[in-house]
């Protein structure tokens, strides 16, 4: 069983910045995918970005690709979503997600979710 704990959304003016965490705990880690998903209200779930385990590959929703970088500390089992140049359409729950395996961008292929955090972003 693996638990995602997320941290670090909140309340932004547009164009500011914000930094989300996701520690990752339950279970010896290895080969593990991470990557966040978000909904916002009257939306559909969807994809924002991933990393492999090595950190080497990442993948991002053309929505956020140059403003949204992702990174992971294995030995923290922790990972990041540095969010930059935010706007209110980013307003959304971010939910940290995890798999064994390569990094995806298919929602349903992610076993383990986190239980989101609130990102919003005024005008």
């Amino acid at each position: 069983q693996v638990q995602l704990v997320e941290s670090g959304g909140g309340l932004v003016q547009a164009g500011g910045s914000l930094r989300l965490s996701c520690a990752a705990s339950g279970r010896t880690f290895s080969n593990y995918a991470m990557g966040w998903f978000r909904q916002a209200p009257g939306k559909e779930r969807e994809f924002v970005a991933t990393i492999s385990w090595s950190g080497l590959t990442t993948f991002y929703a053309d929505s956020v690709k140059g403003r949204f970088t992702i990174s992971r500390d294995r030995a923290k089992n922790t990972m990041y979503l540095q969010m930059n140049s935010l706007k209110p359409e980013d307003t959304a729950v971010y939910y940290c997600v995890g798999r064994r395996g390569i990094p995806i961008i298919k929602e349903s292929e992610y076993d383990d979710w986190g239980q989101g955090t609130q990102v919003t972003v005024s005008s």
